[in-house]
């Protein structure tokens, strides 16, 4: 259990262990009507009134020891913990054996202020003393106990203590005294779009960019997503161009939560979309985050057939542009608890959620995973206290670098009962580092943006990392982990395919780059190297790694069964000419070979070696002589 005995220990003790030296009966008069008023305006839900009775109670009799349980209930209560372990401390100096049950709310404000070795020994006291395994206090106190010893034994086995946790109130601009929360940011981190609550009732959608390193005034998103109905639990796209959040009561609802889409279009943002009946049930479905290629929507749902209360869902966007199925995470991730508040980084590989069946502090904790090259979910890591905390965590967003991270708390210094605080990850919870690409794909004749499918392939592995849809201009924006090189391939029918290789290991992380991508139409005399095309040196068999490139070209003829090729050699100058010819027209050949494999007609293909004739680059260079080692293809007629 992760509350607190936060509520008030207003209760009339004088019936319990009068045997005990301390007597109720021997309290002060004056300090005794003083507690009952405490207790009249306790039971109001003023707090801050019963407390200064309470305060007076204790000055009238320095034994009062109701007087001080309830002050430490009321600090407790506020979640003034230090307070409340003094009072809490001066009620055992009384008489220990009295207030001896109260060791169990002490330890809970022991391990608000992050002592859980003294929590755990003030629970271990407790146990200590017989209590009945079927009482309640029993029951809660080996649940803390549990909960603490992890904490113990988290502290020992990590960096933790060195670890400075300093939220920083993101200032008026951003926070009111209304409560805000669940923000998100785009990937380059200048929007920042939350759920406030207006007029204590309707929840809408702000935002605020940054300017340098300040906020501007926040305003309501504009067009038609806000309602006068609720809208909340958003998530942006990382291009800012989409938004994915959770709302209930709409006509089109398939129950009482259900997730909604957004688009921004030139005049603001449109009016909500359902997400379908694949994403949504007639259960609760909420929390969603979409993943940087906008390909995956994560989610939270209550649906039947989970493996506990509230599970982490997937859809996958399929080619006809509706999501498929919803796909359980499964064990790896999902408890008989409740896991919920998913959110994937910019990525693509580190998840984070929330849960209150894993080992941890209590309650719902704060928890990561990482996904492996195979795909699965690796085993789920708490992110340590003081991220997580004997209170119940929620949704935490962090930036592309990985360092920055956002969440909504109700902290001493908030303007509202909920404002949103930034603060810094310690490195060993950080996500991958990525770097991000961004451009636009055109027609190399008229300039003009293409809408078009970029596929982004490891080179070490040999794995499509990412497919992105570019918007209708041909603009496209993708996160890629850092230190690794990647393939960018384009199909577009009617152009002859692009294909390049992008040596980005080196490339500062956490950085947008720009790579423009122009696709050749097809027509007489249009060209394109084959740049993932691979030779042994001075060998014309094909490697294994060109068949990828090969089967694109493949698909190329097919979709154009008219189009006639040539498939030219060429080499550096390296040797002597007439072994460049032979090796260059011989390497032709080989892949001529492979489609005539694949059922592309002879008549349809040439093969032609140039040796060294025809350099495209300067070979007194190794960058030179390695761009004229190369495979083209040229549309002999259409």
């Amino acid at each position: 259990m992760k509350k607190l005995l936060a509520i008030i220990v207003f209760l009339n003790l004088s019936g319990l262990l009068a045997a005990q030296p301390y007597d109720p009966e021997k309290v002060n008069k004056k300090a005794r009507e003083l507690y009952e008023q405490a207790m009249e305006r306790a039971q109001d839900g003023n707090i801050a009134s019963a407390t200064g009775l309470l305060l007076r109670c204790v000055e009238l009799d320095k034994n009062f020891l109701e007087a001080y349980l309830s002050l430490a209930g009321a600090y407790s209560q506020v979640k003034n913990y230090a307070t409340s372990i003094r009072y809490y401390e001066q009620s055992f100096a009384i008489d220990s054996v009295y207030s001896r049950t109260y060791k169990l709310p002490y330890a809970a404000n022991l391990a608000g202020i992050g002592e859980f070795e003294k929590a755990l020994n003030a629970i271990n006291q407790l146990l200590a003393g017989n209590l009945s395994p079927a009482s309640q206090t029993y029951k809660t106190a080996m649940t803390r106990k549990k909960n603490y010893e992890f904490a113990v034994e988290f502290a020992r086995k990590t960096n933790i203590s060195q670890y400075v946790f300093a939220p920083q109130n993101l200032g008026p601009s951003i926070n009111t005294s209304e409560p805000e929360y669940f923000p998100s940011l785009t990937i380059d981190g200048k929007e920042l779009v939350f759920t406030r609550r207006v007029n204590h009732r309707n929840e809408d959608f702000f935002s605020s960019n940054r300017k340098d390193s300040n906020w501007t005034m926040a305003t309501p998103l504009p067009g038609d997503v806000n309602t006068p109905d609720n809208e909340a639990a958003q998530s942006i796209s990382n291009d800012g161009q989409w938004l994915v959040f959770t709302a209930n009561g709409r006509k089109q609802s398939f129950g009482n939560f259900d997730i909604y889409f957004s688009f921004l279009l030139p005049t603001g943002w449109s009016e909500a979309v359902n997400a379908g009946p694949n994403v949504n049930s007639d259960q609760w479905d909420s929390q969603p985050c979409l993943s940087p290629d906008k390909k995956d929507l994560y989610f939270a749902s209550r649906r039947p057939g989970g493996t506990g209360g509230i599970d982490i869902y997937v859809c996958h966007l399929q080619p006809s542009g509706k999501w498929g199925p919803a796909e359980n995470l499964g064990p790896e991730i999902n408890t008989p608890g409740d896991d919920q508040c998913p959110f994937i980084h910019a990525d693509n590989q580190t998840l984070y959620f929330t849960s209150n069946a894993l080992p941890g502090y209590g309650g719902n904790d704060l928890f990561l995973s990482r996904k492996g090259i195979d795909g699965k979910w690796g085993k789920p890591e708490n992110l340590g206290y003081p991220i997580n905390t004997v209170n119940d965590e929620g949704t935490l967003f962090i930036t592309a670098n990985g360092i920055t991270a956002y969440y909504a708390s109700d902290r001493n210094d908030s303007r509202g009962s909920h404002d949103i605080y930034s603060f810094e990850l310690r490195p060993e919870i950080r996500p991958i580092r990525t770097l991000w690409v961004k451009g636009q794909v055109i027609d190399k004749k008229s300039t003009k943006g293409l809408p078009s499918t970029v596929e982004l392939t490891d080179l070490t592995s040999r794995q499509v990392v990412s497919r992105i849809q570019t918007d209708e201009e041909g603009h496209y924006l993708v996160t890629l982990p850092h230190g690794k090189d990647y393939s960018f391939t384009i199909n577009r029918k009617g152009y002859l395919f692009y294909s390049d290789n992008f040596l980005l290991s080196g490339l500062t992380p956490d950085t947008t780059y720009e790579k423009n991508i122009a696709l050749q139409p097809i027509e007489v005399n249009a060209s394109v190297v084959l740049k993932n095309i691979f030779f042994d040196v001075n060998k014309y068999e094909l490697k294994s790694s060109s068949l990828t490139e090969l089967d694109r070209l493949v698909i190329l003829l097919q979709e154009n069964p008219t189009v006639k090729i040539e498939i030219g050699g060429h080499t550096d100058n390296a040797g002597k000419p007439s072994d460049n010819l032979t090796l260059s027209n011989n390497r032709a050949k080989a892949v001529v070979n492979y489609l005539l494999s694949k059922n592309i007609a002879a008549t349809r293909l040439i093969a032609k070696g140039y040796g060294e004739t025809k350099p495209v680059a300067d070979n007194k260079t190794e960058e030179g002589k390695a761009m004229n080692r190369r495979t083209e293809m040229k549309v002999i007629s259409q």
